[in-house]
Parts: C-alpha cells; sequence; structure tokens
C-alpha cells in the first residue's frame, strides 16, 4: 500500500520547491478542472463544480436571509450604455472582450460581454424605480463573466469565470453603506465558517477601489506561501451610477432624489484560496462544511465475506448525517486512500474483516492523517463529532499559518527584509498618498491590502515618507 501511495504522490511537486507548480498539480490531478482549447478558459471538471455548487448553496442562503432575490441580466452590454460611467469604463477597458459581428454582418454599435454588470442593473433599475415605496431593490445574480487577462491561472485568475454580483439600491446614503458592510461580514462569515479561512476586513485605499466606486471593502486571506488574495470585496456607489443613468425616485416629502447603490461579490477564486490555504502535497484538503464528499467508506478485502454488506450498512445509517459514499471498486486499498486524500475528502472509514469480528471500524483524518479506531455500535456520533472537530482544526491552523507571517515594520528596510526573509501581511503606517504607495510596491512588490477596521498604531510616521501617518495598512504580495 505505500509503495502506491507513495507512486501515486510523486507526480505532485513539493509546495516547498515550486508553489506555483504545486498548485496547478492539485488543480490537475484532483480532478477539479481541465484546460479548454482557448487560452485562458477552463473546464470546471464535476467534482471542482460539486465544490462552487456548496458554496453557491451557502452563500445563496445567507444572502436570502436578508431579503436578496436572484435575478439574470444579459450576457452583453452595449458601447453606448457602457460609457455612461465614465471611471467605470476607464477601470475596465483593457480588460473588455467586443462583439463586433453578429453571423456575417457587422452590428452597428459593438457589445461587451459583460466584464461586470453594473450598468445593466442601472439601466433596469431606472425603468423600474420611481418612488420610495419601490426601495431598496436588493439584487444578486449568479453568472459567468469575461476580462481578457494577459496571464491567467484555474480559478485564480482566467478569461471567463463564474461568480455572483450582487446590486442594490436604496433610498439613502446610510442605508446604502450599511449594506455594503453587511455584505462584507457575510462574506468574512462564510469564508471562516465553511472555507476555515480566515480572512481581513477592511477598506480599499483610494487606488485600489473599485472603478467607479466611493469607497470599496475587502476580505483579504493570506495564502500558505504568505501571498494575499482578496476573496471578497463589497463596494459603496453613492449615488455616481445613479446621476450617470438617471435614476431617481420621488421620496416621502415629494421631492425627486437619486438612489444610493451598492455592489458585492465572490467568484470561483475562492476555491483557487481553498486549495492555497489547506492543500499540502498529497494533495487538496477540504474543510467538510464544504467538501462535496465529507465521509469515504472503503472496504477492506472486500471479497470476503460480508465486507460489502456491512459497508453498505454504513452508507445506509450514515447518509442521513453527513455526505457519504463508498469506493467499492476494484483498486487495491492504497490507491484508494491515495485517491481519497488527493480530492481532500476531509474523512474516510476503513473497515476489514478483522474490524467486523471486533465490531469496530477504523476513521482516518485527511487534514492531520491521524487514525482512530471506535466501535461501530456509535460510529455515527464519532463521524460527526469528528468532522466539526476537523472543520475547527483547520481554521485554527490557518489562523496560525496568518499569524506566523504578520509582521509590523516601521521603516522601509524592515519592511523589505521581512518579505524577502518570509512572505506575508506587513502591518505598516501610511500618510495617505499614493506617491507612497506606489513606491512601496516598486521598492517591494507589494500593495495595499487594506485598511483594516481594527486599527492599530504601529508608528505616527508613514513607513514610506517619514511624515505623520493617517493609517494602518496590511501590506503584502498577492496574486
Amino acid at each position: 500500500m505505500a509503495k502506491e501511495q507513495k507512486k501515486f504522490v510523486e507526480d505532485i511537486t513539493s509546495m516547498d520547491v515550486d508553489f506555483a507548480k504545486w498548485y496547478t498539480d492539485i488543480v490537475k490531478k484532483a480532478d477539479l478542472v481541465d484546460y479548454s482549447g482557448i487560452r485562458g478558459c477552463m473546464i470546471i471538471r464535476p467534482y471542482g463544480y460539486a465544490i462552487w455548487e456548496n458554496i453557491q448553496q451557502a452563500l445563496n442562503n445567507m444572502f436570502k436571509e436578508t431579503g436578496v432575490e436572484n435575478v439574470y441580466m444579459p450576457m452583453f452590454i452595449p458601447e453606448s450604455l457602457l460609457q455612461k460611467e465614465k471611471d467605470h469604463v476607464e477601470g475596465f477597458a483593457p480588460e473588455v472582450a467586443w462583439v463586433t459581428h453578429g453571423g456575417t454582418e457587422k452590428l452597428t454599435e459593438r457589445l461587451c460581454v459583460r466584464p461586470t454588470s453594473e450598468t445593466l442593473f442601472c439601466d433596469h433599475y431606472k425603468d423600474i424605480i420611481h418612488s420610495y415605496r419601490d426601495l431598496p431593490k436588493l439584487y444578486n445574480q449568479w453568472c459567468s463573466v469575461v476580462r481578457w487577462e494577459k496571464t491567467t491561472r484555474p480559478f485564480l485568475r482566467s478569461l471567463e469565470f463564474l461568480w455572483q454580483e450582487g446590486h442594490t439600491a436604496h433610498a439613502s446614503a446610510e442605508d446604502s453603506m450599511e449594506r455594503t458592510i453587511l455584505m462584507l461580514n457575510i462574506y468574512a462569515k462564510f469564508c471562516e465558517e465553511y472555507l476555515a479561512i480566515p480572512v481581513i476586513k477592511g477598506q480599499k485605499t483610494d487606488k485600489e477601489k473599485f472603478a467607479g466606486a466611493i469607497s470599496t471593502f475587502t476580505i483579504e486571506a493570506l495564502m500558505h506561501n504568505g501571498y494575499a488574495l482578496q476573496s471578497g470585496t463589497s463596494h459603496n456607489f453613492g449615488d455616481g451610477f445613479a446621476k450617470a443613468f438617471g435614476i431617481q425616485f420621488t421620496d416621502k416629502d415629494n421631492t425627486l432624489k437619486y438612489v444610493h447603490q451598492t455592489s458585492w461579490g465572490v467568484s470561483t477564486r475562492l476555491i483557487g484560496g481553498l486549495i492555497m490555504v489547506h492543500g499540502d502535497n498529497n494533495g487538496l484538503v477540504l474543510p467538510p462544511k464544504i467538501a462535496p464528499v465529507q465521509l469515504m467508506i472503503i472496504p477492506i478485502a472486500q471479497h470476503k465475506e460480508g465486507v460489502l454488506e456491512i459497508a453498505n450498512q454504513l452508507l445506509k445509517s450514515l447518509s442521513d448525517c453527513v455526505r457519504v459514499k463508498i469506493d467499492d471498486s476494484d483498486k487495491s486499498p492504497g490507491f484508494k486512500f491515495s485517491e481519497q486524500e488527493m480530492r481532500g475528502i476531509p474523512l474516510r472509514i476503513e473497515i476489514g474483516p478483522k474490524d467486523i469480528e471486533n465490531n469496530q471500524a477504523v476513521l482516518a483524518r485527511r487534514d492531520n492523517g491521524e487514525k482512530i479506531t471506535v466501535s461501530l455500535d456509535n460510529i455515527k456520533d464519532e463521524v460527526i463529532k469528528l468532522l466539526d472537530t476537523i472543520q475547527n482544526d483547520m481554521f485554527n491552523r490557518a489562523l496560525e499559518n496568518r499569524e506566523e507571517r504578520t509582521f509590523s515594520a516601521t521603516d522601509m528596510d524592515s519592511f523589505s527584509k521581512q518579505l524577502e526573509e518570509k512572505p506575508g501581511f506587513v502591518k505598516a503606517m501610511w500618510c495617505g498618498d499614493k506617491e507612497c504607495e506606489d513606491k512601496i510596491k516598486e521598492l517591494t512588490g507589494a500593495t495595499s491590502r487594506c485598511m483594516p477596521f481594527e486599527q492599530e498604531e504601529i508608528s505616527t510616521t508613514c513607513v514610506c515618507c517619514g511624515k505623520p501617518a493617517k493609517k494602518m495598512v496590511y501590506w503584502g504580495k498577492a496574486y
């Protein structure tokens, strides 16, 4: 068995040798995606899509608890519509894909393949919002978008990707900001409770905010190698888009006012985050709450009398409380172990003739490799308890990694040295000037990740220029 397992994982590059190669090896070997014939576009395989479905289902429920309704907008945006919000179109111009022909006929107006749908929602809102009684509008859509990226990587950055984008309209600036922060908190809760990924919540600098927004808020996660991943964003648009598109309503005081809007989204890059936060040199490691299969039953010596019968009894008894499958293929146990480890299945049951004799089974954890023997009489309770333990332990390990890779710097020498020696988050003070933000990136390759809600005073001066500091910022190299 050991030889088979070793052979199975030899194809995976060690994360300590080449993290980028390790990542792509995992994506392929765990059968999450396949490459398509179009550069930068991925085929999401059933197992990868099942993870996305679980993400989608959990978030959908969380959204709807706050009154959000799902809609669907067209894939195409007329160029004239896109041009209505100047900052917005300039921000997306380099990434836009254009349709110029319909069949053999040249279009009289180019159509943009949506990179995001603010303009479509705004065009719709101006037609359906007339009175304060029509507000708020809390809409979300699940769809794909296209951004013509120069360099791509599965899940993290591709020409086309899946996401959700919420677009809401409100009667007041206060309601708009309240919704902006509410959705950010939902993202943070989801990442921490379902994905077992700790995040930093904060505001983006003006340089990093969404094109057309008055403020952008983000959740930032730290990957195993010390690189940051922007994992979700929530934007407050104020009334800028409303003025550009003429979205007005008659308020209670009988005056005409512009709505205030928000937009918020997460995408399949969350799956990339899952891989890079929890994965190891044996493959994918999935938190139980998001795993398509939480428990795999592997019968040992299944050709012997009674083994498959007991294994199927376990399958039946456990299926009402966990997502469980049985691997009764003719592959060897060693190969099955390696295959399930590669796919990151949180827990497996090993049961053979000797186990049945002793009325027991072996539970093997994917996250740390630990094995425990449990009685068949209370195996359901043990499985449920162990899955909860795995979920919590995975979060705590990710948090420990983040804390070990989070440092403070009061000058550029220590800032640069820290990133070179052990990449991670660097907490440092900032004067608020874009020139210093640009200079830090030029010198270190790090960008501002966010100005956290929980501010600390590392020093009183900017880490770059020495002028009085305004904000403490998390900086880091990022995907």
